[in-house]
């Protein structure tokens, strides 16, 4: 047995079955809800920590409130995270703060491109709601970084790609420079700018009236300012601290953006954002109606066939 005769009397082992490929790792609760999986312990270890993040330094009480949780969990779990060097405890004051073992977690998510991960299903939902490309920026000292992109239709030309640095001062990237440190504003504003189009603002004073406009807005759509009939809608993301991490943006050619589709748009931008902030661990306000105001078209803006030209970039949008 286990051997198959021929005609010639002679026999030969039985060729071997090919490899059984290994299982495929599938859900073992198939159907749960994402609930389902919840361990208390960590939920509460993890409210924790985010509530160390915004308020830090911070006491025990204050982090237990912020927590929803007793003062005693609170302290067992803060004890544990100091053994392992994620919290620490200044013995003074008794104020609590991160540890330092959270930067290299920080830079391998970094490395691990866990935010454009985390990004992507968002820049996707919007593509394909709008049928335009959708970018995130993040700031890199005093420049921008491409590091996510859903292109909805490859024939629309590309006005970035992923890694591609770009100015603070000009586009849709401002966003990025008007959250930045007081520090790197100055820095920036001190140092003279590059002007990539005729609608490239470089004047110093503009630019600082404007990351203020920026700021109190909470959007930005600009248009031809650093590529040449080239509009973008922007809006800020922001982490579980509330700080502004990142910009997500609709850019599209300016044929295709004729007012009042940018304002139409902005709405979606938004949202979009707020929900990524969200997934990053934000708290985010509901939207309020009126929102986005509208404001009278500038002087120094002329409507030509659709088309528009300026003397004042952007301002036609807010």
């Amino acid at each position: 047995m286990g051997t198959a005769k021929i005609s010639n009397g002679t026999s030969k082992p039985k060729p071997k079955a090919p490899p059984v490929p290994p299982p495929i790792l599938t859900d073992p609760f198939p159907g749960a809800s994402p609930k389902d999986y919840n361990i208390a312990a960590v939920d509460r270890t993890l409210d924790l920590l985010e509530a160390l993040s915004r308020l830090g330094p911070a006491s025990l009480a204050a982090l237990a409130e912020s927590a929803g949780c007793t003062r005693t969990a609170a302290f067992r779990l803060l004890r544990t995270l100091q053994a392992r060097g994620f919290t620490i405890q200044d013995e003074a004051r008794g104020l609590w703060r991160l540890g330092a073992r959270w930067g290299a977690l920080s830079r391998a998510a970094t490395e691990q491109g866990a935010l454009a991960a985390t990004a992507m299903p968002f820049l996707a939902a919007l593509g394909k709601a709008t049928g335009e490309n959708v970018y995130l920026r993040v700031r890199e000292g005093m420049e921008s970084d491409t590091v996510a992109i859903y292109q909805t239709d490859p024939a629309i030309r590309m006005y970035s790609e992923v890694g591609k640095r770009g100015p603070l001062h000009a586009g849709s990237s401002r966003i990025l420079l008007a959250f930045a440190p007081e520090a790197v504003q100055t820095q920036l504003l001190t140092q003279r700018l590059n002007r990539f189009t005729p609608a490239t603002r470089i004047d110093s004073t503009w630019i600082a009236a404007d990351l203020h406009r920026i700021r109190t807005r909470g959007y930005l759509i600009t248009s031809d300012e650093v590529t040449a009939g080239a509009v973008g809608i922007a809006a800020p993301v922001r982490d579980a601290a509330g700080s502004v991490i990142a910009v997500l943006y609709i850019g599209a050619p300016s044929m295709r953006m004729r007012p009042p589709r940018p304002r139409n748009l902005l709405p979606q931008v938004i949202d979009a954002a707020a929900k990524l902030s969200a997934a990053l661990g934000a708290v985010v306000k509901p939207a309020q109606p009126g929102l986005v105001r509208e404001e009278p078209t500038p002087a120094g803006w002329a409507l030509n066939g659709g088309m528009l030209t300026q003397s004042r970039p952007h301002t036609i949008f807010r």
